[in-house]
């Protein structure tokens, strides 16, 4: 590819059609609909659609044929596929959903307003990963610009990956004849170590969620009249979450949350350790003084990659402190997620949960765990010389430095499906969500010149995966 050329069609591109589109696409609150029940009622994942449809359209890629597919009761899904020089095929991935607001966005900025400041395009969806689809296209136009080869490509963006991509099976089976057997599968969904390289995901972990509901009492009483005479829900919580997780290390207590660590990601978590340094926490919004839970980098990033962690993301049964009175509440419920290594048995282990949670409950007490999500996570094949030749030289053509490889410590459901469906096929995971750009939390932004360079390099591996000796 001719870089020079390649970078300055790429910055036309983004700052003249891609990122206009993108700040009308994080207008819209199109939430996941493991957030909106309503969704197809209110409309706006429709109406996303709409917009990066029709972006798509105004391309005018030679070829190119979109479609939007729908099944009853289930988020569309936007195909574009573009005829190649080659029978083979190669499958970019990514998702139009969003996740809800959150609260605690800075003065200025909001979940729903785009705000450009610098280098960052501010508000929700645009780095997770709104971006895909106007990054994924372009890559393929560039090639075309050059007349340079390349493979059949499908574009495949869905419209529920934040609720766990429950729809996108039905779908794959539907357009299993479109889609053929990938040879390359790019997904742009997955997150960098900074903004000054090329980052390809090794691993993502999975996920072990549910809701953990405690009641001993019928209804709240006077908690001068009941308490020490009956325990209190949370007292029997906390017990209950001893089970599972140490509470002084954070350390799962269960066998089945657990996995052998190949060498492989041993090695790579510490050359990762010596690229990122002390940033893997330092980066981390805390508040002044915390710790992280140790300083041992490369443990630190063993961790959230291949280590079991339970966050409690949910509560029931709490008043809030303006309306707490002085009462023995009946019940208390939590929301678990725990995130589990790559290679985990999900279901297994949700059994285990489950099984170790309802056990003999204290007091009594009735306790129930429902479990309400599981996704294995995922483990990157051996990488073929040609892709790591691929991507080291367009880490250095766009962003001036090496490639690093990195373990995420979050799932994206459709990895694990792929990789069980096409065991055959190279992948390439990366993404933007790097440091402070708070995918699912206040002040999401896209880092807009990581972008830009990022869509050079997708163009830049689809041309050497044409051109690589088979």
């Amino acid at each position: 590819m001719d870089t020079a050329r390649t970078q300055q069609s790429v910055e036309e591109a983004w700052e003249t059609s891609i990122l206009p589109t993108l700040s009308e696409y994080i207008r819209i609150p199109n939430k996941s609909p493991a957030y909106d029940a309503e969704w197809e009622a209110h409309g706006y994942v429709d109406k996303a659609l709409a917009l990066i449809e029709g972006w798509c359209r105004e391309q005018d890629v030679p070829g190119a044929e979109i479609s939007v597919h729908r099944l009853p009761g289930r988020t569309p899904v936007l195909l574009i596929e573009i005829p190649g020089d080659s029978d083979e095929s190669v499958l970019l991935y990514g998702h139009f959903d969003k996740q809800p607001e959150m609260v605690g966005w800075r003065e200025g900025l909001d979940p729903w307003t785009p705000v450009r400041e610098g280098d960052r395009l501010y508000g929700r969806g645009g780095a997770d990963d709104g971006y895909a689809t106007f990054a994924s296209l372009t890559a393929i136009r560039l090639l075309k610009e050059q007349n340079l080869p390349h493979a059949r490509c499908i574009i495949l963006i869905e419209g529920c990956e934040e609720s766990g991509s429950p729809d996108l099976p039905y779908y794959l089976e539907e357009l299993a004849d479109r889609i053929g057997t990938p040879s390359l599968i790019v997904c742009l969904d997955s997150g960098a170590g900074n903004y000054d390289q090329l980052w390809a995901t090794t691993s993502l972990r999975g996920i072990v969620a549910g809701n953990l509901h405690v009641s001993l009492l019928k209804q709240g009483v006077h908690s001068g009249a009941g308490s020490g005479i009956i325990a209190s829900s949370f007292r029997v919580t906390r017990q209950l979450l001893d089970r599972i997780e140490d509470p002084k290390t954070g350390a799962i207590l269960l066998p089945e949350f657990y996995v052998d660590i190949p060498q492989e990601r041993l090695d790579q978590a510490e050359r990762l350790a010596t690229i990122l340094g002390d940033s893997v926490y330092s980066e981390v919004p805390t508040q002044d003084g915390v710790q992280p839970n140790t300083t041992d980098v490369k443990e630190l990033i063993l961790n959230k990659t291949w280590r079991p962690a339970l966050s409690v993301t949910g509560a029931a049964g709490m008043p809030s402190l303006e309306n707490a009175g002085n009462v023995l509440r009946p019940s208390t419920s939590l929301k678990l997620s725990i995130r589990v290594p790559p290679t985990c048995d999900a279901e297994a282990a949700t059994a285990a949960l489950k099984r170790v949670l309802e056990a003999d409950p204290p007091y009594g007490a009735h306790v129930v765990f429902e479990p309400d999500h599981a996704a294995a996570g995922w483990n990157a094949p051996a990488t073929e010389p040609w892709l790591l030749d691929s991507i080291e030289a367009a880490s250095q053509a766009y962003f001036g430095r090496e490639v690093a490889f990195i373990g995420e410590g979050g799932s994206i459901p459709f990895m694990a499906m792929l990789g069980e469906k096409f065991p055959q096929a190279q992948f390439l995971i990366t993404g933007l969500l790097g440091p402070e750009s708070s995918a699912h939390g206040p002040n999401e932004f896209l880092h807009i010149p990581a972008a830009k360079k990022l869509t050079g390099s997708v163009s830049q591996v689809l041309a050497d995966h044409f051109a690589r000796p088979r």
